[in-house]
């Protein structure tokens, strides 16, 4: 069985070698319409008549190729994309401010997501031109969490109306996406007792985990105040793509932490423990005599 590199290197080797190779015929260049050309012959050609500059494109032109979002305003609960708010220490200055940007969206501020990766979005400073990551609301305070794009976003929002949920905020989705990602499936029977399609979405948000995750630019050290590690208040959870058993086993852990921060919240102060069984019983009753005090009693009563 060939692993996704494996067949990307076959189709690479045999474009070159065999498609790219092949004679054009009717589609000859004009300058040699009698001549035998392929497309590595061309190549070359151009390479002789032209040279090459080779133009390096920096790393911000990711952000630039994502698909975008204008946004008319960004409120205290930060920005809504997609059914999901996302929100940083980026737009802290910026809320309920109008966008200085001008042209066809003049007035609205430009978010770019990354359909691959749902946990996070692209926001772009302004004024200093810097690319800051904002954070899905509703991610963990801790811990991690797996990586899931615009199907799993979809197939959460569906599952929230079908059941009437009307979130105050979008923490209160996050069991119901931890509940859609683990399939309330155990970690031992993962993933033999999956359908084939289950199978396939998993393996699907696991290879755009491994390409978002190379596809983005190495974050700046922090305190340099540029790239996305400027504003990292909303991110709270580090992108980790990872094979069966361990993605169901960081599902599960993810699900355990979840649940403990929730009784955490709802029991902030440890209650006391319960007293003895019968202790009660015994402070009420007054039949019962004191037990004596053996270091009360003088020297005479002793005899």
């Amino acid at each position: 069985m060939l692993t996704m590199e494996d067949l990307e290197h076959v189709v690479a080797t045999w474009i070159v070698s065999v498609w790219q190779r092949r004679a054009l015929g009717e589609y000859a260049p004009a300058w040699d319409p009698d001549g035998t050309h392929s497309s590595n012959t061309l190549f070359a050609a151009s390479f002789a008549q032209t040279g090459f500059a080779m133009q390096i494109p920096s790393p911000e032109l990711f952000y630039e190729l994502l698909p975008v979002h204008h946004i008319t305003r960004i409120s205290r609960r930060g920005v809504k994309i997609r059914g999901l708010w996302y929100d940083g220490g980026a737009l802290e200055e910026y809320r309920g401010a109008t966008s200085i940007w001008g042209g066809r969206h003049k007035g609205q501020w430009v978010i770019r997501r990354d359909p691959r990766d749902r946990r996070r979005v692209f926001f772009q400073d302004p004024i200093t031109h810097a690319w800051h990551t904002l954070g899905w609301s509703g991610l963990p305070p801790v811990g991690q969490m797996p990586a899931f794009g615009d199907a799993r976003v979809r197939d959460l929002l569906k599952k929230a109306a079908a059941c009437g949920l009307k979130p105050k905020s979008d923490a209160e989705l996050l069991p119901v996406l931890l509940e859609l990602i683990g399939s309330k499936i155990p970690v031992s029977q993962w993933p033999t007792q999956m359908t084939k399609t289950q199978r396939t979405d998993h393996a699907r948000e696991i290879a755009q985990a491994d390409a978002a995750q190379t596809d983005r630019p190495a974050q700046n050290p922090p305190g340099d105040g540029t790239g996305p590690a400027a504003s990292t208040a909303g991110d709270r959870s580090n992108l980790t793509a990872l094979r069966w058993p361990q993605r169901a086993q960081q599902t599960i852990d993810s699900i355990d932490a979840e649940r403990r921060r929730r009784r955490e919240a709802a029991v902030p102060v440890t209650p006391k423990p319960p007293p003895p069984l019968g202790s009660s019983f015994r402070e009420r009753n007054v039949f019962i005599l004191p037990d004596d005090d053996e270091e009360d009693r003088g020297p005479a009563e002793h005899g």
